[in-house]
């Protein structure tokens, strides 16, 4: 996508949008969307006249991509949909999100996708200015909200957070078991950037907050943002330091058990979960496994 920040400042922007035949509206309910009829491959892309006019709407850019469905140049609006209007336009089981869509969508629907999400999430948790308490309305094509008796505009946040591979001298793979899993669903150990925080210190302090286990060498390996329901994952790989004298001790809040894996172990044993396919965590796992 071509997010074409500079349209967002066009004062008639989305009522020029919708008066065009080329403009496709991408509607959004609940953080899903509608997948196109017999295929979970691919976003259904509607024509502004078959969906209704909402408060919400939100510009996302064009399309750039020769491979989809649209032609190169189609701009494209994410509607924000009630319950009954979502209904209208498809059944239930035909609205899915990113978890179930992530991992089969191309990279133009999975982007748009992400992107729209993560600004419904964001508009959802900012209804009024934070200076003033009056009712925040939006602007600039979605991507900016204000105040009427404040000049200050307010932006989308990004929350930074890392998520970490940690291993040890013996290149076992340290993974954890959240407080809100099932017992047997394992995970690489995660965090949020605090203030003032570089994140390689952030990769220190989180994996000894939740683990007992000091690290060194933190690498970066790449990032995915993920709107749940504004965080960008952080993707790193970090050595347990062999100079230290730690423990493994789960924090006993968020993290409840704890466990070294070896190759082996993380492929053969029965019922272990990882990660979904969509995600970074799962993404580094198959790394370090040599599948991915």
């Amino acid at each position: 996508m071509d997010r074409d920040y500079l349209s967002r400042t066009r004062p008639e922007l989305f009522t020029e949008l919708r008066s065009s035949s080329q403009t496709r509206i991408l509607p959004l309910w609940g953080g899903r969307a509608l997948c196109a009829p017999g295929d979970v491959t691919c976003l259904r892309l509607l024509a502004p006249g078959d969906v209704p006019d909402v408060a919400t709407q939100l510009y996302l850019g064009r399309s750039v991509s020769p491979f989809s469905r649209e032609p190169i140049g189609t701009p494209i609006v994410a509607a924000v949909l009630s319950e009954a209007e979502a209904l209208a336009l498809g059944a239930e089981e035909e609205w899915l999100g990113l978890r179930e869509l992530g991992a089969v969508l191309d990279d133009r629907d999975a982007g748009l996708l992400v992107e729209s999400v993560a600004l419904a999430n964001w508009h959802e948790t900012h209804r009024f200015s934070p200076r003033t308490g009056s009712p925040l309305v939006s602007e600039h094509g979605g991507w900016v909200l204000r105040a009427a008796d404040d000049t200050a505009e307010i932006f989308p946040r990004t929350d930074p957070a890392i998520i970490v591979a940690v291993v040890d001298d013996d290149d076992r793979l340290l993974l954890g078991s959240n407080a809100l899993w099932q017992n047997n669903r394992y995970s690489l150990l995660a965090g949020f950037v605090e203030p003032g925080e570089s994140l390689e210190a952030a990769v220190v302090r989180e994996i000894f907050e939740e683990s007992g286990v000091r690290v060194v060498d933190p690498v970066y390996l790449g990032s995915q943002p993920w709107p749940f329901p504004a965080s960008l994952m952080l993707g790193f790989r970090a050595l347990a330091d062999p100079a230290q004298d730690w423990t493994v001790t789960p924090d006993g809040t968020e993290i409840l058990d704890l466990r070294w894996f070896t190759r082996e172990e993380l492929l053969d044993e029965p019922g272990l979960i990882l990660p979904g396919p969509t995600s970074i965590a799962r993404i580094i796992i198959d790394r370090w496994l040599g599948i991915g």
